[in-house]
């Protein structure tokens, strides 16, 4: 999977919220991660948020898809009500490594 994002916005990011988007990145990895599209606001594009593990946090990515890459737009760490809609969405039972689950897509 390849990734993008702009570098001002990315040093924005980091001053603001102490995540990098390299970290962000690697909430790509974690199978157990919940995805659902961010349809808040009108952004003239689709936007999509992933809430997964990385660096043992879970962290709250906004990204969207152009082409064949993801975009990243913002990351942090996720809230208390976002840390519990990721543990709802995985029974304590998936934490276990040897899991064999794929990401969900939730309607949050």
């Amino acid at each position: 999977m390849k990734f993008e994002w702009n570098k001002s916005k990315a040093k924005d990011n980091y001053g603001r919220h102490g995540v990098s988007f390299e970290l962000a990145k690697e909430v790509s990895k974690d199978r157990f991660a919940v995805e659902f599209l961010d349809d808040r606001q009108d952004y003239g594009e689709e936007r999509f948020v992933i809430i997964g593990m990385a660096a043992a946090h879970v962290l709250y990515v906004a990204y969207t898809e152009r082409k064949d890459v993801l975009r990243i737009i913002s990351a942090r760490r996720a809230t208390k009500h976002e840390q519990e809609t990721y543990l709802h969405e995985n029974p304590s039972s998936a934490s276990s490594h040897g899991a064999n689950r794929n990401r969900t897509r939730c309607a949050c």
